[in-house]
């Protein structure tokens, strides 16, 4: 009995040590994605006093340093987390390297106040990990092809695809007007930038920079208008991506059709060092609904500048062409440079007048990402000045249906005398009227807003200076901004005066609400200071916090521009301009895409298709009723970005 009570003492005791010397665990499963999108499940067990700072990391490649994490997820976000185990799920998308996980400690008295991220939070320490999981691999997924995207060439028989792929070995592209048949193919160029072409830190910077893999480039020729295509990209080698869908551009269509927003961004699973635009999911979805909505008809999507704002953190580029795929890859995808692409300290074109306009906001990337990612018609371009590549896809232009489309940079140089003016004043001058009725000008800082965007009074002022006389002299329709993320539409203007038709007085619209939130409020009226929303300026016409995208329609008659709201997918302002010079306001007609509602202007907050006086007397009572909570906390949150749900946050000048 006394040998027997001895071992089981001793058994005890053994059990007891073990489990006070044990330490957390992390595993995963699956060990392999295969593609973009593919969630893996994170477990972790034997956290001892588990703590609501403890965190998990994301790291690739798996050799990062501890600070160096691509991302990172608390723990408290599986139920479990109290009883020292738990799970979290989270897609991933291909970087072309290892993912590795690992778990950290962190304590309330280890808070570093001068390390935060964006939202002023304080990003996680590092000083305690207490487990790091194996390696997981894309295995061959690494050379699949992915973040497809096309876009017009100055062909009009012709479309470009480009793509991203892990190696620099050749890859095609396949077409043909059967999905069993795609017979026709063409060779892929490969090219890639380098760290040492980024212009600063973080995108040259051990914490910023990731491989940014191969960028693959095509075109597929001999296109017959109007006619759907199938293509898939890759190789045979190296695998083939599956097989999507376009519609060839038709320029002697009777209709066009476009979607165009700026300042979208992109989400992420996770929480990164800079912030993130969950509303750009939603602006995603609708969109795709709207293409599906069209069956044969051909489209396009212009986002006109702040594309992914990846602010030099490599990684927010693959993220956000994996979240576009779906609509890039079926419809061209258009661009123009933002001050989140392209500013940098030492940028070459920065006139005195706009010393505090031109920052640090492309967070070193100096637009070489931008201009590799992506290539629009035309030729422009324009030294940086330094080691990177000139930058490329300033200024551009092209037919599609009856309207004839002008992409500009409000980044570069753009006054009189310079290249860029030389070809808007060349392109506005030879625009043939009968073919192409309307004109539709984009670039990304707006020449008028009611914004209290204090930074760029200058740059509006000589933007009314140069630009708009060539507006007012060639007839531009439409003109397009984003960089205020707000939507607000202007009546006919021109030297900031209201006309009455679009002729001699393009109509402008501020449409830099298609996901990220950070926002100067409107700008106050000395003579109204205690009203909660400041009364709009008889120049505006429409303008609301709400996120979302705007529609154009036009055929020969016609051009009309809709408001779409994320919140519930419906059109929320429209306004029509007729060929003859007409502009029709609040217009309650449908946009005639099949299957989608159209709620008219007049039911909105902001419109002015009623007096001032009802205007004014309906917002006093309406602002009473729940149903307006939404939208007032769209205007005034002075909060951070939390986790339950997207506000509209005031922002500081040098962060738009």
């Amino acid at each position: 009995m006394i040998v027997n009570f001895s071992f089981f003492l001793l058994l005890f005791v053994s059990v007891f040590v073990s489990s006070a010397d044990s330490k957390a665990t992390i595993s995963i499963s699956p060990n392999a994605l295969n593609r973009s999108g593919d969630s893996v499940v994170i477990q972790w067990s034997g956290v001892d006093s588990p703590s609501d700072l403890d965190w998990l990391g994301l790291y690739s490649p798996p050799e990062s340093p501890n600070d160096h994490f691509i991302g990172y997820k608390f723990l408290n976000e599986s139920s479990t987390w109290k009883d020292g185990f738990g799970s979290i799920s989270l897609p991933l998308t291909n970087l072309r390297s290892n993912y590795t996980f690992r778990i950290f400690r962190w304590s309330e008295s280890e808070i570093d106040p001068k390390h935060k991220d964006h939202d002023q939070n304080p990003l996680p320490g590092t000083k305690h990990l207490l487990a790091e999981s194996e390696q997981l691999t894309f295995g061959s997924g690494v050379g699949m092809p992915e973040q497809i995207h096309l876009s017009f060439t100055n062909m009009v028989n012709t479309m470009r695809v480009m793509f991203v792929a892990g190696d620099g070995e050749e890859r095609f592209v396949r077409y043909g007007e059967s999905k069993d048949l795609l017979g026709n193919s063409a060779a892929a160029r490969g090219m890639r930038y380098e760290r040492e072409h980024m212009c600063d830190s973080p995108a040259n910077s051990t914490i910023g920079w990731r491989d940014p893999g191969w960028i693959f480039d095509t075109v597929m020729k001999n296109l017959n208008d109007g006619v759907r295509y199938y293509y898939q990209v890759g190789s045979d080698s190296k695998g083939w991506s599956e097989i999507h869908s376009y519609i060839a551009r038709d320029v002697t269509a009777e209709e066009t059709v476009a979607f165009m927003f700026g300042d979208m961004g992109c989400a992420t699973p996770y929480t990164t060092f800079i912030r993130t635009q969950d509303e750009s999911i939603s602006t995603v979805k609708w969109i795709l609904r709207d293409i599906e909505a069209l069956g044969d008809k051909p489209a396009m999507i212009s986002h006109i500048g702040d594309i992914s704002y990846a602010r030099g953190y490599s990684w927010v580029w693959d993220e956000f062409f994996a979240q576009v795929e779906p609509i890039a890859s079926t419809v061209p995808y258009h661009v123009c440079i933002g001050n989140h692409e392209y500013d940098f300290s030492t940028q070459p074109w920065k006139p005195d007048w706009a010393a505090s306009i031109y920052g640090n906001d492309g967070g070193g990337e100096c637009g070489v990402p931008y201009s590799l990612k992506f290539n629009m018609p035309g030729n422009s371009s324009e030294s940086t000045g330094m080691k990177a590549p000139p930058t490329r896809n300033l200024y551009y232009s092209y037919d599609m249906g009856t309207v004839h489309f002008v992409y500009i940079s409000t980044e570069t140089n753009f006054l009189k005398g310079g290249s860029q003016y030389e070809f808007i004043k060349r392109d506005l001058e030879s625009v043939d009227r009968k073919k192409t009725p309307f004109v539709v000008v984009q670039g990304h800082r707006p020449m008028y807003t009611t914004s209290n965007e204090v930074r760029d009074t200058m740059i509006r002022q000589k933007m009314v200076e140069h630009l708009e006389p060539l507006f007012v002299k060639n007839n531009v329709t439409l003109a397009l901004w984003g960089h205020v993320h707000r939507y607000e539409r202007f009546c006919p203007i021109s030297n900031n005066t209201c006309g009455t038709q679009w002729q001699g007085n393009p109509v402008h619209l501020v449409i830099g609400m298609a996901g990220q939130d950070w926002q100067p409020i409107w700008q106050p009226r000395p003579n109204h200071p205690d009203l909660p929303i400041f009364p709009q300026p008889e120049q505006s016409m429409y303008r609301t916090g709400e996120f979302g995208y705007t529609r154009l329609v036009a055929n020969k008659e016609k051009l009309t521009v809709s408001f779409v709201g994320n919140h519930d997918g419906e059109v929320h302002d429209t306004v029509e301009m007729l060929a003859s010079g007409v502009v029709i306001s609040g217009s309650k007609e449908s946009t005639k895409i099949p299957n989608l509602k159209t709620v008219p202007a007049s039911a909105t907050l902001m419109g002015k298709s009623e007096s001032n006086a009802l205007w004014y007397a309906k917002g006093a009572g309406l602002m009473v009723v729940g149903v307006l909570l939404g939208f007032i906390i769209g205007f005034f949150t002075r909060g951070k970005k939390s986790s339950s749900g997207n506000r509209w946050i005031p922002v500081k000048n040098e962060e738009t």
